[in-house]
């Protein structure tokens, strides 16, 4: 093999296209730009703020409801409260896949905070993602725990 039989791959180059080369070549006359109006003009100076008629872009956001800025690292809890955790019976380990059998929550891998609504009478284990401080003093005085999960 030598340099000058290194070829590129069949189909992988296409010649530009080259207009303005008369009739015959297909691209004659007005190039594919059609006639007259400001997009067969040079240039073409069509910018985002001119949209024909409608309102522009830019003038259109403060209109857009709910465009606020949504950090992309941010986590969403299923949230559930000490009282919906009293019909467990005393000595049960609460886990998001025992909070999914019980319909508490929607999905077993769905991080869970535990919230300190209600009360607690019974000693529960709790290994869950999150727990609030009121919610942790409520478990731990029923005789419960709170481990990290």
């Amino acid at each position: 093999m030598k340099l000058n039989d290194l070829m590129p791959n069949e189909g992988s180059k296409k010649a530009r296209k080259r207009v303005g080369h008369g009739i015959s070549a297909g691209q004659g006359k007005t190039c594919g730009r059609g006639t007259k109006g400001q997009a067969s003009r040079a240039g073409k100076p069509v910018r985002l703020y001119l949209q024909g008629g409608n309102l522009p872009y830019f003038r259109h956001l403060p209109f857009v409801r709910g465009q606020g800025f949504t950090p992309p690292t941010q986590l969403a809890y299923s949230e559930v409260n000490l009282s919906q955790l009293t019909e467990f019976p005393a000595g049960t380990e609460i886990t998001p896949e025992v909070l999914a059998e019980a319909d508490m929550i929607r999905h077993a891998d769905d991080l869970v905070v535990v919230l300190g609504r209600g009360e607690l009478n019974v000693a529960l284990k709790v290994r869950v993602q999150r727990v609030s401080k009121g919610a942790k003093a409520k478990i731990e005085a029923a005789g419960g725990s709170v481990e990290p999960f």
